[in-house]
């Protein structure tokens, strides 16, 4: 297997590099825009949403398959101080290849990245309780939902809905 080849396909997690830019923006900008999973704004600019996925706090890869950039995600320390050794993480899939399998692989190659930065667990603090294909795919990675906090994210579609916290020790 090639360094950096994610488990027996063809797609390749690395890290990112400003020739990467516009190919997140163009993963990035549709989820923004639909407002039903991120809590962030719907109006944000490419540039505050670079700066958000890409600061300095983060270690970010994408994951890129026949040379095309099909997902980005994230690993920080959740917390600074006591609780600096759990790790979160984000990640955002190209809406054209959903179904593929590549949150399932970035969520792998996360839990890899973050035991090798030496966390002890991953905790997502606001999973949108109606994505239920992302809160299926977590608890099937092993997170466990270990709290729900109502009503607190304002679904463009639903209205408002619960958001769960989830997590799992590594």
């Amino acid at each position: 297997m090639a360094a950096g080849q994610a488990r027996g396909d063809a797609s390749v997690i690395r890290a990112v590099s400003p020739a990467d830019h516009d190919a997140i923006w163009a993963i990035l900008e549709p989820v923004i825009r639909a407002g039903e999973t991120l809590a962030i704004p719907r109006d944000m600019t490419r540039q505050a949403a670079l700066s958000l996925w890409l600061s300095s706090d983060r270690t970010v890869r994408v994951l890129e398959e026949d040379g095309a950039v099909l997902g980005i995600f994230y690993v920080r320390a959740n917390q600074m101080g006591g609780g600096a050794h759990v790790a979160n993480a984000g990640y955002v899939v190209a809406q054209h290849a959903t179904g593929r399998g590549i949150a399932r692989r970035m969520c792998a190659a996360s839990l890899d990245l973050a035991r090798a930065q030496g966390f002890h667990g991953m905790q997502f603090n606001f999973v949108v309780s109606s994505n239920v294909r992302a809160v299926a795919l977590w608890q099937n990675m092993g997170f466990a939902v270990v709290g729900r906090l109502p009503e607190v994210f304002d679904h463009p579609a639903l209205g408002y809905v619960d958001a769960l916290v989830m997590f799992r020790a590594l």
